[in-house]
């Protein structure tokens, strides 16, 4: 799979991205928000590398999380996508999310990569609902939901516990007749 932008390819991982893998999800900055799905040792970064790759393989795909790069210098960005949660007549049901190098934020990458990673996912991959949420104090990540048209459905006070206290997460969501009224398709 390969997706492209304006300034950014979007494609799924390959063999010479494990070096890369491993960074991105090492990063204590970039991982701050992310405490759950971050790697500490590179065994574990490598099983988890190993399990991403297999899983582009399978017809019945379950993780479509993908290596974002600029397209000019093909520096590593960060990533995006989802994970599917269930199958349905309607479509899949997916939980969606993206990290990014902090030298990175503020440039719009964030948006410009998810916004497609949607189009794909509702005009390729029949997806029918994303869902995605960020911790309140996080506005980067909420902007780019709202920038790409997701709607608010929760917001959950003192609901996670992170960074030594309790936290609010925010929850939202798009199906995919939402994002074809927003993007007329």
């Amino acid at each position: 799979m390969r997706l492209e932008t304006e300034r950014l390819i979007i494609r799924d991982y390959e063999e010479s991205d494990r070096d890369d893998y491993f960074r991105l999800k090492s990063d204590p900055e970039t991982m701050y928000y992310l405490q759950d799905i971050n790697v500490s040792t590179r065994r574990e970064s490598d099983e988890e590398f190993d399990q991403v790759l297999q899983d582009t393989k399978k017809k019945d795909r379950t993780f479509y999380f993908f290596h974002i790069e600029l397209k000019d210098s093909h520096e590593q960005v960060g990533s995006a996508g989802y994970t599917v949660e269930a199958g349905t007549p309607a479509g899949k049901i997916v939980h969606a999310g993206y990290f990014t190098y902090p030298k990175f934020w503020n440039n719009g990458y964030v948006t410009e990569a998810f916004r497609k990673v949607l189009e794909f996912a509702f005009l390729e991959d029949n997806v029918y609902r994303v869902t995605t949420g960020c911790l309140a104090e996080n506005a980067g990540s909420e902007r780019v939901m709202q920038k790409c048209g997701l709607i608010k459905e929760a917001e959950h006070v003192d609901w996670e516990w992170h960074d030594g206290r309790m936290k609010t997460r925010l929850e939202y969501r798009l199906l995919r007749r939402e994002w074809g009224q927003i993007y007329h398709c």
